[in-house]
Parts: C-alpha cells; sequence; structure tokens
C-alpha cells in the first residue's frame, strides 16, 4: 500500500512538472525546418556531478555503476543508456534516462553514492540543474559555428564527442550524438536565452536556397 501511494505521489509531480524550455515549445516546432535542421527540448533526464579521482578504488567502483569513466577530455564514458561525459580530470556529468532517478523509482544517483563509500569525493544530483537541447539536420553544425569556437568538422568533432564550450555565449557541454545531430547542455536558467538564440541562427535556413 506504501508503495502504491508513493507511485501515485510520484506520477502527480511528473504531472505538475515544466521543464525549463517548456513555454518555448511552439516556437522550436515552428523554427524547425524539416529537411534542414531541427530543434527541440529533449526529455527529462537524470544527471550527476560525481568528482573522484579514476585511478582510486572509489573511482572503479564509480566506474562500475556508470559504465565506465572517459579517461580524457572530450571522450563519453558509460554504457546501457548512461553516459559519462568528462569535464575534468576528477570532475564527470553522468546523464541517464528519467527514470534512472531515485526520487522516480530507479536507483542511478544512489547506487553513485553507495560506490563512492565516503571516501573522497563527490555525487551531487543534477538533474534539475540543466536542461537538453536537441539539434539536428544537416545544418546543424552551420548554426552552431555561428557562436561557437569549437572546431565542429567532423575530422575533428566526431560522433561520441562531448566538451565544455560556449555557444552564443553560454556555457554548455556540447555533445555529438551523431553525424549530423548534437545536443547541448545549457543550465536551466539560460535555457530561453540559448533557446532564442538557436532558433535565430537556424532562421536563414528557412528560405530557399540560391542556386
Amino acid at each position: 500500500m506504501a508503495n502504491t501511494a508513493a507511485l501515485n505521489g510520484i506520477n502527480g509531480l511528473r504531472g505538475i512538472r515544466r521543464s525549463p524550455a517548456s513555454h518555448l515549445a511552439a516556437a522550436l516546432e515552428s523554427g524547425s525546418i524539416q529537411g534542414k535542421v531541427v530543434l527541440s527540448e529533449g526529455p527529462f533526464q537524470t544527471m550527476a556531478g560525481v568528482r573522484v579521482d579514476p585511478r582510486t578504488e572509489e573511482g572503479s567502483r564509480i566506474a562500475a555503476v556508470a559504465g565506465s569513466l572517459p579517461a580524457r577530455c572530450g571522450e563519453v564514458g558509460g554504457g546501457n543508456g548512461v553516459s559519462v561525459l568528462w569535464l575534468g580530470p576528477s570532475e564527470f556529468l553522468v546523464v541517464a534516462p528519467e527514470n534512472a532517478h531515485d526520487s522516480l523509482g530507479g536507483n542511478l544517483i544512489g547506487s553513485l553514492v553507495e560506490a563512492l563509500d565516503n571516501a573522497p569525493g563527490q555525487v551531487v544530483d543534477l538533474s534539475a540543474n540543466r536542461t537538453t537541447f536537441e539539434l539536428t539536420g544537416p545544418r546543424a553544425r552551420a548554426v552552431l559555428e555561428k557562436g561557437c569556437a569549437l572546431d565542429l568538422h567532423p575530422r575533428s568533432f566526431t560522433p561520441g564527442t562531448a566538451l565544455n564550450t560556449e555557444v552564443g555565449n553560454i556555457p554548455v557541454v556540447l555533445q555529438k550524438t551523431g553525424d549530423e545531430s548534437f545536443r547541448l547542455f545549457p543550465r536551466a536558467s539560460f535555457a530561453e536565452f540559448l533557446g532564442r538564440w538557436l532558433l535565430d541562427a537556424m532562421r536563414e535556413f528557412a528560405s530557399p536556397e540560391v542556386p
């Protein structure tokens, strides 16, 4: 009975939550240009900030929970639906589907805390700290290049790469998920500004291309 009540409470919370860019949903849909570039806000994610030395025993335990820890800048570790993004030699962002979140019935955060086991390091639930924008299509790279200093050419920024950078002067973690697809992780407070910046950068591709 108690579990049923808890589950009902969780489902109720799901119904009233609003993502940081939910009020832009209509603008994101109307501003996307099918066949060229599409912008959407991704689904809720479980996110955890992890600080641990990967060379230690606790680092090995964290890696076992998350799938793996990336060894160098730009690498993405993880496994089984979990992505681990490299932020520094001992700092990582763990990203997983919403149902991995403790308060929603999953156990990822709790498992990471348990793996750390009071050793030097930190596990912080950042699920409400950032949102996710997904930018896809053959013009996605051109849109990002208007406000990102990284070399985004496919020979340098390959699928499976994630880096800290700025897009439109907004700090983000930028992940390349496919040949023509990117995920941007801005802090929630910057969601509206970045969403509108991306829409403005996309606008030129709504016009017919001149032969």
